[in-house]
Formats: C-alpha cells, structure tokens, sequence
C-alpha cells in the first residue's frame, strides 16, 4: 500500500429517497496501520466498511487511493460449489498465482486456522465457524495492501481468534492497512492506531488512552536478534523507545496496553527475534518473565 486511501465527504444512502446511512465521512486509510471502528448496531459501520472495500459505491463525494483490498464479513456465503482448498485455489490462480503456488498456499492457511482437516469437505456441508475460518483463509491468501475485517472473529474458535490477530500484526508489520468492527471490545485492546465511532451517520474519531501511549504503566521487551540487524521497530506505532543493550539485543519500551501485538509483531517478523524477557518499565526481569 503506497498512499493513502481516503475518503472526502463521503455519503451512503439506499434508493434516491432513502434516509441518509452516511454523511459527511472524511477519512485516510494510512499504510501500516490498525484501524478500529466503534457503534451500536445499525450506525452504519457495516456500509462504511463496505466503502472501504469497494464493495459498494459512494452516493456523493468520493473515494481515492483505491489499494488492493481483501474483505471478511460477519457471515460468509457457505453454499458454493466447492471445498474448501478448491475455492481458495481458484481464488489464488485469479490473483495472479500459478497453479501450485496457488494450491499450496491454499493448504497452508487452512492448516493454519485449523481448517485442514476438512480441506476437501463440500463447503455447504460446513458450519458457520469452519466457513468463517475459509472466508479469513480466502481474505490473508493473496496478501492484502488493505484489510477489512467486519466481525470477522465471529464463529472463530480460541485457536482461529488467535491466528486472526497474528495475521492482523503481520499484516501492519508488512506494511499493510487493516480496519477492523468487533463487538468484543477487548478484540486488539490497546493496538489501533487509530478508533472511530459511528454516531448519526457521522464519523468521530475517539479519543482514548492508547492515543497518548506515552502515559500509563509501561512495558519493557527485550528482544535479540541477529547482530547488525534491528527489531521492526518501524511497524511498532506504540513504541516508546528503543534502546541496543548488546550488539543484537534491544529493550523496547511500550505502553502495557500494547505488548501483545508488540510480541506477536516481533515473533512474526522475518527473521523472527527471540524474545529474552517481558517486564514492567523499573522492575528487574525474573524467570517467570523469561519466555
């Protein structure tokens, strides 16, 4: 994702005399970032993310900076004529992939979300959660600019939920965008870049303690990695700083709030960095701090 994708003065209504869902939306969609988006049911967060992701069209103003976009929504079409690895190999060979490059990837996200074992299983024959671990396999396959996830945890099992995130982090850490509605306000709790609301068909940006993640008790998370290289300290909009105690070890400094996608984020770098110890800003670090 090479610029923004913005939107200025956008409105989405249904029909020519229908009420107004949107108004007045003003947005920017920046590369490497969480974006979280907040309201009651029936606001209009869903056809916001629809904006975002091209599915359907503004009735006025306009939208630019179009990325290569993936999309999870809350239920995913089951009833398709094919199983699992078939559709995500199609889909694959659409976006541009050989044939067994496409079929290998394909196994490899099921594998990932848990869903290998019914890879060949006729997909109308599957539940609403074995579907929705295809629908985000079939989002992550070709490696989205932008990401839109529209309660995309729903249905998820423990495991799924937790692959989710982790592919969320490596997605941002990649340079890629993500937005992202989820009842659950615990879901990425302290990683957005950035938190929305939607209220009135207006779109308020929220402004919360992650928004000054200097404050707040405070993590330190030491890392070591190969000597000469650096942690992706770049990807880590939360950080506080970065100090190298030792050719190849760093101690960074997050808020609290932020050191589980801290974690994920350096785990799932490439290489990956090991992570030597985990405690809190002024506090030595003891075995149990040790993973």
């Amino acid at each position: 994702m090479r610029r923004d994708l913005r939107l200025d003065n956008v409105g989405r209504r249904y029909g020519i005399r229908g009420p107004w869902i949107l108004r007045g939306v003003h947005l920017a969609v920046a590369p490497g970032t969480l974006t979280r988006v907040e309201g009651p049911n029936g606001t209009g967060k869903s056809t916001l993310l629809r904006l975002l992701a091209g599915l359907d069209a503004p009735t006025e103003g306009r939208i630019t900076g179009r990325p290569r976009t993936a999309y999870v929504p809350e239920r995913f079409p089951s009833a398709l004529p094919f199983t699992p690895h078939g559709y995500l190999t199609h889909l694959g060979t659409i976006h541009g992939l050989s044939r067994r490059t496409a079929t290998r990837a394909a196994g490899e996200w099921l594998d990932r979300f848990g869903a290998g074992a019914y890879a060949r299983t006729p997909m109308a024959q599957l539940s609403k959660g074995s579907s929705q671990k295809v629908a985000v396999a079939q989002a992550l396959l070709a490696e989205p600019e932008l990401l839109v996830l529209d309660e995309a945890w729903t249905g998820l099992d423990a495991a799924a939920r937790t692959e989710l995130e982790r592919a969320v982090a490596e997605r941002t850490a990649a340079g890629g965008a993500v937005v992202f509605v989820d009842h659950d306000p615990s879901r990425l709790a302290g990683a957005p870049d950035i938190t929305y609301r939607v209220r009135d068909g207006a779109l308020e940006r929220r402004t919360c303690e992650t928004d000054a993640p200097a404050g707040g008790p405070q993590v330190v998370v030491e890392v070591q990695g190969p000597q000469g290289g650096r942690p992706p300290v770049d990807a880590l909009g939360a950080l506080v700083s970065a100090e190298e105690a030792a050719p190849g070890t760093y101690r960074l400094t997050v808020p609290a709030s932020h050191s589980d996608v801290v974690l994920r984020t350096v785990l799932t770098a490439r290489p990956p960095w090991h992570v030597v110890s985990v405690h809190p800003l002024d506090s030595r670090p003891d075995k149990d701090s040790r993973r």
